[in-house]
């Protein structure tokens, strides 16, 4: 890839409607603004579960097939052109929860020898040259393996020197930020059985809030990533500003989204951009 723009982000994720959900108002913005947005998808998600009846029929390599269109077509709304498979479509293929069976197949991202699975990343970072890594947490956000996963393999990449990560952030959720938003779910929705602290914690990346480095006010881009998360018709149903998984549990659409500064320049104080301390020449 020659004639790079000056402002380069990547962001790895497990597997479809992950990036829609944690970083959607990211990436519109970012892909508004000029800066080249690379998205890596470690798995299909080929065991999700799916909502829509007439969908149910899909299944393991199938539901993948299909996932995968959906993030294409979530990517359009969020107007992000560079999207890639770990490995190559079908490469690693979803874990499932933890603790299930599905955990020990072979062919499983979970299974995944983390320094194969980086080399792969290593090569679309060799080509794309970002500047900005986003992923989540050691603990995947929320124990999801795939999600594990996802970290060890983009913070074993990022290891790798002479590569230009100049920043590596995780997804984070202030707890006061998810306590608001559910308070006004409740209020929204006085109907709905609801454990407020159960739901708060049931969010991926929750924690105290002097974790958090970076807000990404993405309000200009709220509707782009409510409708691409809409694309993702076999795992979320969206209704605005909320939206709900297989579990049918009510969750708020956060549009500014957050992050914690974990490897590179020092977080300024109140950060609101990703490439903040870093020259555009670079």
């Amino acid at each position: 890839m020659t004639d790079l723009p000056a402002r380069r982000l990547l962001l790895v994720h497990a597997h479809p409607d992950d990036e829609s959900i944690n970083n959607g108002a990211t990436m519109a913005k970012y892909a508004a603004e000029g800066a080249q947005v690379t998205l890596v998808t470690c798995t299909l998600g080929e065991l999700g579960e799916v909502i829509p009846p007439e969908l149910h029929h899909l299944t393991g390599t199938a539901l993948g097939a299909y996932r995968q269109r959906e993030l294409a077509a979530a990517m359009a709304e969020l107007g992000v052109e560079d999207v890639r498979l770990l490995g190559g479509p079908g490469r690693y293929r979803d874990s499932g929860m933890m603790g299930l069976a599905d955990n020990d197949d072979p062919a499983c991202f979970w299974q995944a020898d983390v320094d194969e699975a980086a080399a792969h990343l290593v090569e679309v970072i060799r080509e794309v040259r970002p500047q900005v890594l986003v992923t989540y947490d050691s603990n995947g956000g929320y124990g999801h393996p795939d999600h594990i996963q996802a970290h060890r393999v983009a913070m074993r990449a990022a290891e790798r020197t002479g590569l230009g990560i100049r920043k590596v952030y995780w997804n984070r959720v202030p707890r006061p930020v998810a306590e608001a938003a559910f308070a006004r779910l409740q209020d929204d929705l006085p109907g709905l059985p609801f454990d407020k602290s159960a739901a708060v914690d049931d969010v991926p990346g929750v924690v105290d809030e002097t974790e958090v480095t970076t807000a990404i006010d993405g309000t200009p881009y709220a509707a782009a990533k409510a409708a691409a998360m809409r694309a993702h018709a076999t795992q979320i149903d969206v209704a605005e500003p909320y939206f709900a998984l297989s579990n049918e549990l009510a969750q708020p659409i956060f549009t500014t989204e957050y992050y914690q500064l974990v490897q590179g320049e020092p977080a300024l104080p109140g950060e609101t951009d990703l490439f903040a301390g870093i020259e555009e020449a670079s």
